[in-house]
């Protein structure tokens, strides 16, 4: 291990003994995520200048940050099976009985899906307002070797139809689902919750001293699971630190600065998408301003982590915990948000991809024939997108081989997939929390109290009180 290394480590070390000091002196929750994520800039910046784009020191270096910000994510990805199970099927006897499941379920959906076909019309619009084209657009060895990539899993994607991917959904074996082993695996796991749910009420009149021993069986799980997720999204600082590190350091700015026109139409079509969020949640009576402040801290996390499915705990405690969203509707629109209808992989991303690809097949991308199809097709292909870094290139090779467009000239942006992704992501669990948002409202879930008061995630006030 050579001095620089060494060196590296230390400060990383150290500012990790910084957001731990804040923690002891009860800084918020909040302050100490965006504590974690201006360290993490600065010091990502700070490696990039001293060492240089490609450096050896900060590749063995990001290996070691590694063991804090991928271990924080396996982590949180520990406790998503549990934590859906326990809350869904809690949900549900609360509910005791499947009308207004279904409800919740049609909403949610409804949401996820509408929301995804604006996302889709705003990334056209932004993709021809910058006025985005495939042609010019130079490869190197990463290009090409992306491009050969994405060729190679065409064949997969090709064989997947709507049909095969709802079957998808529906868990053969539960007990792989709860590995995670598939893509709709935590869809598969909030389906069968659903099933053990519907069969427990369905014994409650019958035989209701199981039903009451089952009830009291999940009521001591679930107020574990919540310890266990606690104890976790305490650590979220840590992980933000060394998540944001690593994306800064390893990034290669030349390559940003020569697609910099793809950068600002994405980020610019990703704000408008937010700002079309806060817009529907004020039109169901819900403070926008309020609301985002509140969910700040879980897009934050997204931004760094990359990861909808990875998002979910912390996306399930602020919909709770800050906006007074009841646990069965938090759960199903965060669980259903990290697969289906995602604005910024399945919605924005795939719209612009294909309208810069457009020009290079002869097909004009302003043509309104060509908008209507390419706008159904992605909002159809959204079911199903993998909640994990790649969920968007799967929903792109989905929508460009429907359209009959050449895959490959989507690997001409492997260089900046880690910059473009943190701000999809992060428009990704937007997009559930605004779900569950509408859901709640329309059904007069909503506690107010809650939503008006100064909550937000404080992990330390349940510490002391536990």
């Amino acid at each position: 291990m050579t001095l620089g290394i060494v060196t590296n480590l230390a400060i990383f070390v150290g500012l990790i003994a910084f957001l731990y000091h804040m923690q002891n002196k009860h800084y918020s929750f909040t302050k100490r995520v965006f504590a974690g994520l201006g360290l993490g800039i600065a010091f990502g910046a700070a490696l990039q200048v001293f060492y240089g784009t490609g450096s050896e020191v900060i590749k063995t270096s990001i290996e070691y940050f590694d063991i804090v910000g991928v271990g924080y994510v396996r982590l949180l990805q520990m406790i998503i099976i549990p934590l859906v199970m326990v809350s869904i099927i809690s949900a549900i006897l609360k509910l005791n009985g499947g009308t207004s499941l279904g409800k919740i379920s049609s909403l949610t959906l409804g949401v996820l899906i509408v929301t995804t076909m604006i996302a889709a019309c705003v990334g056209i619009l932004m993709a021809n307002l910058f006025g985005l084209t495939a042609e010019g657009l130079t490869s190197g060895a990463a290009e090409m070797a992306r491009a050969k990539s994405l060729e190679s899993t065409l064949s997969n994607v090709e064989a997947m139809s709507f049909a095969k991917l709802v079957i998808e959904f529906i868990p053969a074996n539960p007990f792989l689902d709860m590995t995670g082993a598939r893509r709709t695996s935590t869809i598969a796991v909030v389906i069968f919750s659903i099933f053990i749910g519907l069969s427990a009420t369905g014994i409650a009149k019958k035989k209701p001293e199981i039903f009451a021993q089952f009830e009291g069986f999940i009521k001591v799980a679930q107020a574990i699971v919540m310890r266990m997720v606690t104890l976790v999204l305490r650590l979220t600082p840590f992980g933000v630190l060394a998540l944001m590190t690593k994306v800064i350091s390893g990034s290669n700015y030349t390559d940003i600065v020569n697609l910099a026109n793809f950068v600002f139409a994405s980020y610019a079509a990703l704000i408008l998408m937010f700002m079309i969020h806060l817009a529907l949640v004020a039109m169901v009576g819900i403070n926008p301003v309020r609301h985002l402040k509140k969910i700040i801290p879980v897009l934050a996390f997204a931004f760094t982590s990359r990861t909808s499915a990875g998002s979910i705990p912390m996306n399930v405690q602020t919909q709770e915990k800050c906006l007074g969203i009841p646990s069965g509707i938090a759960n199903f629109a965060a669980s259903f948000g990290s697969t289906i209808g995602q604005n910024g992989c399945a919605g924005i991303y795939p719209a612009m991809l294909a309208v810069m690809i457009a020009p290079t097949v002869g097909i004009n991308p302003m043509d309104f024939g060509f908008l209507c199809t390419l706008v159904a097709i992605i909002t159809v292909s959204s079911f199903g997108v993998a909640g994990i870094g790649g969920g968007a290139t799967f929903a792109a090779l989905i929508v460009l081989s429907a359209m009959d467009m050449p895959v490959a000239l989507a690997g001409l942006l492997i260089s900046i997939e880690p910059l473009i992704d943190m701000g999809r992501t992060a428009l990704n669990v937007s997009g559930s929390i605004t779900a569950g948002t509408i859901t709640s409202k329309v059904m007069g879930e909503t506690d107010m109290t809650i939503f008006n008061s100064d909550e937000t995630i404080n992990l330390d006030g349940e510490e002391s009180a536990a």
